[in-house]
């Protein structure tokens, strides 16, 4: 299991995501700079512990409505080769050393784990403790065996998600711009054979549930 440190980063991940984030095609605020807070996630874990995995939401409530956005981030001890369009920034940790921080969608070490915690294989852990599961992240996987192991660690953005496709024509898709919903069924569309959703904090103190990442398995509809 991955280790929680509980230490200073400089700088710290929001200060970094408020750099990176105006910078997405699925980012939603205005001109002026986001103001984002921490409002959820979980992590999961590298089997060869070497790779840190966070799945974060941080709400901007800079403009008129707050937006919660997931950004799936992994933390490295030197730069990941060929990577450099995917570094969202270095950070010096309080134990660790620098480590450099990319957008997860495009590490191979993150797709893997995720699409091992869609098919049931891992299970997520709670952000800000050790070696304790995160119960409130759910996922489904109603697919063939084995599923599809090649996924592109390339992600191709839109105006609200990631794709990240297999050459079968499978593809996992990353909601990138949360959206709140009564159960996880209420969202998920016809092709889905898996998903991952789960909880985050709005502004008012009020628990919202989403979808996090959606499997599609053929044509989209």
């Amino acid at each position: 299991m991955a280790v929680i440190h509980h230490t200073d980063l400089k700088p710290t991940k929001l200060e970094l995501l408020t750099s990176w984030l105006p910078t997405r095609p699925w980012y939603l605020g205005g001109a002026g700079e986001p103001e984002l807070a921490k409002a959820g996630g979980f992590r999961l874990d590298d089997p060869q512990g070497e790779v840190g995995i966070e799945f974060m939401v941080v709400t901007d409530t800079s403009g008129t409505q707050p937006i919660s956005y997931l950004v799936p981030l992994t933390y490295r001890g030197a730069p990941l080769d060929g990577a450099e369009h995917a570094l969202v920034g270095t950070m010096e940790h309080g134990v660790l050393g620098r480590r450099w921080a990319y957008d997860g969608c495009h590490d191979p070490v993150l797709v893997a784990q995720l699409q091992a915690l869609i098919e049931g294989r891992v299970q997520a852990q709670d952000q800000n403790t050790s070696d304790t599961p995160d119960r409130e992240v759910t996922r489904s996987y109603l697919g063939g065996s084995p599923a599809p192991t090649d996924f592109s660690a390339t992600a191709v953005d839109d105006h609200e998600g990631a794709e990240l496709p297999a050459p079968d024509g499978t593809t996992l898709r990353l909601h990138r711009v949360l959206h709140s919903a009564p159960d996880d069924a209420s969202l998920l569309p016809p092709e889905a054979t898996g998903h991952v959703a789960g909880s985050w904090q709005l502004p008012d103190g009020t628990r919202a549930r989403g979808l996090f990442v959606v499997l599609h398995t053929g044509p989209r509809s």
